[in-house]
């Protein structure tokens, strides 16, 4: 089972859509990455390929 983060301020903004987006400071709090293709990934994972830029 995965630890619950606490979202905090900083942790996300809302588009133009109204969808909440994580920043890069959420995703290296969570610890690792999600492969979901994330915009503001610090993995540097690529959904496209499924691989992780080097």
């Amino acid at each position: 089972m995965k630890k619950t983060i606490p979202v905090e301020e900083g942790d996300y903004y809302l588009t133009p859509e109204g969808y909440r987006c994580f920043t890069e400071q959420y995703h290296l709090k969570r610890g690792y990455c999600c492969k979901s293709g994330c915009r503001h990934c610090p993995y540097g994972y690529d959904k496209k390929t499924d691989r992780f830029k080097s």
